[in-house]
């Protein structure tokens, strides 16, 4: 999508790299991760209003630490660098980093300048999270302090004339308070944005672009049913009309009675062209003996390519393969020079050859927040768009260990009953994400007067807005007791279960 305002951000490996991100979508301005070592002549061309250079975990005078092209400080671009990216901001401009003798973890008090553009609107002292072993001992020239703590001399610094911000703590987080605010200042006084990012104009943006792009060729959907694959189909319906087709995979992985509960929704609630592929046998076959859960789902997504091609085959001519690929998705394949978190079956995991002209992805640059309001403009229902995402490998990821057909009959009904028990209590609106998991684990138990031994089902939910983070739910007791009573009198095989209490990070959502 063609942005008017762009904030790039410069990706030195933090780990809430993404949190940036989505403060900055949340003051209606767009944004994009990219590499740190991003071309002078790519950000011309992206025209960006403002540099963000994020934290990491190098020390900027070490020989391998990662390096910007310094003439990316003479191109008239406001920067706002925070931790690492003011440090580096700093070793380049010829000021000074040192280590610390004491480092700074935590939320801790921080003294301000509010008379800067940054911190306008602030009491004279703050409390930030420092998360910190080196630290500025000595700004650049033509810089001043406009922060600092009882151990770390320079917590923020500026220059008002070049525009160029340092803050060593984090303002993404929500330890921080007043972080977004400060972050809103930076995009608003200092960048000059006007904030233009709104999912209406996202949604007419994309489909008079879909429109001139397609024109009257045809194109294939690649639809599981959950949101992100629903929404992308909607908007490209909106645009092309029934010159799309959508190719619903019934894989087998899907929840219990889901496969006839997407087909009821799509053939009745929206007038689209849908074929459902009955393909359960063949992905078993596939996914026999395949314990890897990378491998896993780089198995499920070529195995989707190859049905969407032969479904293609049967209708004629296609061009185009849609996808419901969303920003969390690339941002976690790792593509650039990122980690690899985990592989998604529509991103890292597609395979070398695919017999289509082009993979249309409209949803690619959003959260999955941003997917949901895109949702609602497009009229879709609220039960639709707020559904229970799920994930395109379906329950080959929520099965550890090698798939078979008795364990995901067993993973089924043991799911079904916790999102029914979730739902009659009254809570599925307020924990965004809730599922069983079938671990590999078997222990003792005793029913009756017999010994048996048998699987534990893992229980997860969490509570969580853009899905890069998440805290555990606390659900009340006497409901997990339920769940746990149910699905032990009720799912043969089973004989315990255990409730995950894992955030996000350390853990992903999903097990595998």
């Amino acid at each position: 999508m063609k942005n008017d305002e762009t904030i790039l951000i410069l990706d030195f490996f933090g780990q809430y790299n993404q949190l940036i991100a989505r403060r900055v979508r949340e003051c209606n301005v767009y944004c994009e991760i990219v590499p740190y070592d991003i071309s002078i002549e790519k950000i011309k061309e992206k025209k960006p209003k403002g540099l963000i250079f994020t934290g990491g975990p190098n020390s900027v005078y070490l020989k391998d630490s990662p390096m910007c092209d310094k003439r990316i400080f003479e191109l008239g671009i406001p920067i706002l660098g925070i931790c690492y990216g003011m440090q580096l901001m700093t070793h380049i401009l010829g000021g000074t980093v040192s280590k610390a003798d004491k480092r700074e973890y935590g939320t801790l008090p921080v003294n301000i300048n509010n008379s800067s553009p940054l911190f306008l609107g602030f009491e004279n002292k703050n409390d930030c999270l420092m998360s910190h072993t080196d630290f500025v001992s000595k700004v650049p020239e033509g810089f001043e302090v406009i922060g600092n703590t009882d151990n770390c001399p320079t917590a923020a610094m500026q220059n008002v004339d070049k525009k160029f911000y340092g803050i060593q703590f984090h303002p993404e987080v929500n330890n921080t308070v007043n972080g977004s605010k400060i972050i809103k200042n930076y995009l608003y006084n200092v960048c000059n944005c006007t904030g233009n990012w709104k999912m209406s104009s996202f949604v007419e943006e994309s489909i008079k672009n879909l429109k001139e792009k397609i024109g009257n060729k045809k194109a294939l959907c690649a639809l599981s049913g959950g949101v992100d694959s629903s929404v992308a189909a909607v908007l490209l319906h909106k645009a092309i009309g029934k010159n799309l087709t959508c190719i619903f995979v019934d894989h087998g992985l899907l929840r219990k009675n889901e496969g006839d509960e997407v087909e009821d929704i799509f053939r009745n609630q929206f007038d689209i062209n849908l074929i459902r592929v009955n393909a359960k046998d063949r992905f078993l076959a596939k996914l026999a003996g395949v314990t890897d859960p990378e491998t896993k789902r780089k198995i499920i997504g070529e195995e989707f390519i190859r049905v969407f091609e032969e479904e293609a085959k049967k209708i004629g001519t296609v061009d185009y393969l849609v996808q419901g690929t969303i920003y969390p998705d690339v941002i976690e394949s790792g593509l650039g020079k990122g980690t690899t978190i985990k592989s998604h079956h529509n991103v890292g995991g597609l395979p070398d050859y695919v017999d289509f002209k082009e993979i249309i992805e409209p949803l690619r640059d959003l959260f999955k927040d941003e997917v949901r309001k895109t949702g609602i403009e497009l009229g879709i229902p609220e039960n639709l768009v707020y559904r229970q995402p799920f994930p395109g490998p379906g329950l080959a990821i929520r099965i550890i260990g090698d798939i078979t057909d008795d364990k995901l009959n067993i993973l089924k009904d043991a799911d079904a009953i916790f999102r029914e028990e979730i739902k009659l209590a009254g809570l599925d609106k307020e924990i965004n994400q809730y599922f069983a998991v079938l671990t590999n684990l078997k222990s003792v138990g005793v029913m009756g007067d017999d010994r048996t031994y048998d699987y534990t089902i893992a229980l997860r939910a969490v509570t969580t807005s853009d899905f890069m983070t998440a805290v555990w739910s606390k659900i009340p007791y006497e409901i997990l007791e339920k769940v746990s009573a149910r699905i032990v009198n009720e799912v043969k095989h089973v004989n315990r279960v255990v409730y995950d209490i894992t955030g996000k990070p350390p853990a992903t959502i999903e097990w595998e």
